[in-house]
């Protein structure tokens, strides 16, 4: 981790910095930047094809498919699955409304669950509670960073035939029993929104899966669904990815398993200070963690993030509306009294800040802010 001095950390504590990830990989880029336009490979073209390359082998996954966004890599993984009208999908009611997107696109009907208090993923006990005629597949969202608990839903999945379509926006390098996230089910689907432990210079997305012809058709629905040059087979959509996003990625790439260290560290020092307060601390309960948030549980939280933002010390809350209760929702049919714990998580989670490149006098900042208001209330 960078030690700076005491004087700089005295500013504003960021919930996060990307300036500092640019100015890594700025002198590398830049030449390769300088192609690039040269080139005119701004949609697709060889960078997003080294792109594919590389994260297909850092994942372990036959068939990488890059797109402009996570939303489109969800919806295309949900049109791959032969899910449509009639079919049911089981959703986490804790997660962000891209998820559920994916499911309302193709017409199918999307069925929340509760989320388990432990990793506030998507509860399988809940999950087996809710499965009816029609549901035909999950999305386990691996929340926070933190994988979803897969070997029951790998279990659940086999028993009632469920298509599994992970959700892995929040957990690229994370792994389960040495398995990358993603490569569990059927299809995994990544963000590289800008502030994702690997974001893009804007947006873009990711999907993987190991049968060829699903990702055959992935390749060729994110591209206006063209079989040749202007043949289009079926309805199509314009998910390219920009040349200029796989090219930052790429490089990016190549320090993710640092960053993600980082990223532990800090969450390690967290947990230590915070331990013995009267605040929910979060862990790791699925084997593998890599800490793209790290969210306190306070039935105070809003009287800790004025306390904080008094401090200079950014935070965020993820997620404060659940899905069960956003107004665009409510022509659902939705029991809104059977999610407890997404409702609590609503109520008190707050998001401190973490990155990698986040200084020592930083962290302990953030962590003198958290004690100081705990001692004083």
């Amino acid at each position: 981790m960078t030690i700076q001095s005491r004087n700089a950390d005295l500013k504003r504590v960021p919930f996060s910095d990307l300036a500092l990830q640019w100015r890594e990989i700025e002198t590398d880029v830049m030449p390769e930047l300088k192609a690039l336009f040269e080139a005119s490979a701004f949609s697709l073209g060889p960078w997003v094809d080294r792109f594919e390359e590389e994260i297909a082998a850092y994942i372990g996954t036959p068939h990488a498919i890059a797109v402009n966004s996570g939303t489109s890599a969800l919806h295309l993984a949900m049109i791959a699955a032969g899910i449509g009208p009639g079919d049911k999908v089981l959703v986490p009611a804790n997660t962000f409304i891209a998820t559920l997107w994916a499911v309302l696109y193709v017409g199918a009907e999307p069925i929340l669950c509760d989320v388990d208090r432990a990793s506030w993923c998507i509860d399988p006990t809940d999950v087996e509670r809710r499965i009816t005629k029609g549901v035909k597949a999950i999305i386990p969202v691996h929340l926070y960073g933190q994988p979803a608990d897969m070997d029951r839903i790998l279990a659940l999945a086999a028993r009632h035939s469920l298509i599994i379509i992970e959700d892995v926006a929040q957990a690229i390098a994370a792994r389960h029993r040495g398995k990358s996230l993603g490569t569990l089910g059927r299809f995994g689907c990544y963000s590289f929104y800008p502030g994702k432990n690997l974001g893009a210079a804007g947006e873009g997305g990711l999907v993987v899966a190991e049968a060829a012809d699903a990702a055959r058709r992935i390749r060729c629905l994110r591209h206006h669904a063209q079989t040749e040059r202007y043949v289009h087979g079926e309805l199509g959509f314009n998910y390219r990815m920009d040349g200029i996003q796989g090219l930052i990625l790429s490089h990016k790439l190549k320090r993710l398993d640092r960053w993600t260290e980082e990223r532990r560290l800090v969450a390690e020092r967290y947990r230590a200070a915070f331990a013995g307060l009267p605040v929910e601390v979060p862990r790791a309960v699925n084997g593998d963690h890599v800490w793209h948030l790290f969210v306190l549980h306070s039935p105070e939280r809003e009287r800790l993030r004025a306390h904080l933002t008094a401090l200079n010390i950014d935070t965020g809350l993820h997620y404060p509306v659940p899905l069960h209760r956003q107004p665009c929702f409510a022509q659902l049919a939705i029991d809104r009294t059977t999610f407890p714990n997404a409702d609590r998580n609503a109520r008190e989670c707050l998001s401190l800040p973490i990155y990698a490149g986040m200084t020592s006098g930083q962290v302990e900042r953030v962590i003198d802010g958290v004690r100081s208001f705990f001692s004083r209330h």
